[in-house]
């Protein structure tokens, strides 16, 4: 290749005409060097089983289900669980020719954690856009199903092992699901018992509360206050009646005094001049009285009373005088009815100032208990609120567990009666008829690739290696001189007749000479 000038696509074209058998060898070759190749691969057989995964046939409006984790995540979870030891090697132990060529237990169980694929089911064109390689990425969740592969160098082996996984997964996903379900519910079953103990002691250092200061409640106030002012009424209207009381007591007292000292002084003469003189007082004082008062007023009637009861004792005096000495001295023995009435009134004034005294202690003390309870009342209210906010937590996290247990409870009895999400075995492990590894067709397109290219790096290093002179812009860049002449290329031609063969030179160009003058 000469250096130094621009090549035109003529230019490689030549260069694809002249090195073609460099290039097509090596194409040739190679894809059979391929296939070849895979031969020396060990055979794996892939068996697939398919499984459906179904939604709960309860709506969830109307029983929520406790397993709320992603399909896929639970799917992952759920094979790391059966590729344990434990749930594996009873798998593998029944398949002798996983030991073939002197493996141990642990090779083997590595072998089969290795070739075992879960892939979920691509349902649309929208979860195509999320794949790479055509094949969803782990962990998107809502997948309507997945596949099971397990990869093994015996096609039933391959079957047989994948059968026993899918099966595996399938009582792993129907345990946990139902395993979830009864945890939780004994879990929520704790804590309501928790949470009613919890409620109950603050029912009880509420109710103690409420007696310890009942009617000291924050809804007692203005109950209080009312009371407070009633009791301030009665109060006066108490003192009132103890005000006229004491007053009636010292206008009694003073007519008995009256009284008692008209009849001591009237005690020792029963004569008719002593009971005309005070015949005539009484007299006197029932006009002065009837001037200030009405018929009605007590001093007029007691007035009356004590001159109707003059002249008695004034008629009973006359009479005994006409009767002799004896039925005198008889008539003037014991107190007169007025002054027993006038004492008599006065014990009952003592009665009722006693009563009412009795009263207005009783009415004070339940004054200064309500005061009491009024000036207190900020810092009861403030404990009250605080028992109660304590009280309305624990009742209403108690309310709220007794809802999830209820609705737990249910989605427990949903999931032992498989009405919850399940999984269902669609297409069993099937059974390998070719081989998965190695591709040999791709093995032959693969060596296919690597011959083109072999083909074209040697071909494009023999150009490079290649000095040769070809035509005009190959003379002007090696020689950096004009061309002044330029011949046609002559080619021979083997033509033949009837009789044999004969060769003959032509021309392959025109017949004209082409000159060129250089500058």
């Amino acid at each position: 290749m000469i250096e130094n000038r621009d090549l035109t696509i003529d230019d490689y074209l030549a260069m694809l005409r002249r090195r073609m058998k460099i290039i097509i060898i090596p194409a040739l070759l190679a894809p059979l060097v391929g296939f070849l190749i895979s031969y020396a691969f060990t055979a794996k057989y892939t068996s697939q089983a398919l499984v459906l995964v179904e939604g709960q046939k309860v709506p969830e409006g109307v029983v929520q289900p406790v397993v709320t984790a992603d399909l896929a995540q639970r799917i992952a979870t759920m094979q790391q669980q059966v590729l344990g030891r434990n749930r594996l090697q009873p798998i593998v132990e029944k398949r002798p020719g996983l030991f073939k060529g002197g493996k141990s237990l642990d090779d083997v169980l590595e072998e089969v954690r290795a070739g075992v694929q879960i892939e979920p089911v691509v349902t649309d064109l929208s979860q195509i856009a999320n794949t790479t390689g055509g094949r969803r990425r782990a962990g998107q969740g809502g997948v309507p199903g997945f596949y099971v592969n397990f990869t093994a160098a015996n096609a039933r082996d391959a079957q047989d092992v994948c059968n026993d996984l899918t099966s595996a997964l399938l009582t792993e996903f129907q345990n946990s699901r139902e395993q979830v379900a009864v945890s939780t519910t004994e879990f929520i079953s704790r804590q309501l018992d928790e949470a009613k103990r919890n409620l109950d002691d603050q029912d009880s250092k509420l109710a103690a509360f409420k007696r310890q200061y009942s009617g000291q409640l924050p809804g007692d106030e203005d109950n209080n206050l009312k009371l407070l002012g009633a009791l301030n009424s009665q109060l006066d209207a108490n003192t009132q009646t103890v005000n006229r009381a004491q007053q009636d007591k010292s206008y009694t007292e003073s007519l008995l005094a009256q009284q008692l000292a008209s009849w001591k002084s009237s005690a020792g003469t029963n004569n008719p001049q002593s009971l005309e003189t005070q015949l005539t007082t009484l007299q006197g004082q029932l006009l002065a009285l009837q001037a200030r008062y009405t018929a009605d007023h007590p001093d007029v009637i007691k007035t009356k009373a004590d001159i109707a009861e003059v002249k008695k004792k004034l008629a009973e005096v006359n009479e005994a005088a006409a009767k002799g000495p004896d039925a005198m001295v008889k008539s003037s023995a014991g107190e007169p009815a007025e002054i027993r009435q006038l004492r008599l009134q006065v014990h009952q004034y003592e009665e009722v100032l006693a009563q009412a005294t009795r009263e207005q202690k009783r009415i004070n003390d339940q004054i200064r208990i309500y005061q009491s309870r009024v000036a207190i009342s900020p810092e009861v209210e403030e404990k009250y609120k605080q028992l109660t906010r304590d009280y309305d937590t624990a009742q209403k996290f108690y309310t709220d567990l007794l809802g999830k247990k209820s609705t737990s409870e249910m989605a427990t009895d949903m999931e032992r009666r498989q009405q919850g999400e399940q999984m269902h075995l669609l297409n069993q492990a099937s059974l390998a008829e070719s081989p998965s590894f190695p591709n040999r067709a791709l093995f032959a397109a693969g060596g296919l690739g690597a011959g083109l290219l072999i083909g074209m790096i040697l071909a494009l290093w023999l150009e490079m290696r290649d000095k040769s002179i070809r035509n005009e812009a190959d003379v002007q860049a090696s020689l950096q001189m004009p061309v002044l002449v330029s011949l046609p290329w002559v080619t021979e031609q083997v033509a033949s007749n009837g009789n044999g063969k004969f060769w003959n030179r032509h021309k392959a160009a025109d017949d004209e000479t082409k000159e060129k003058v250089g500058v």
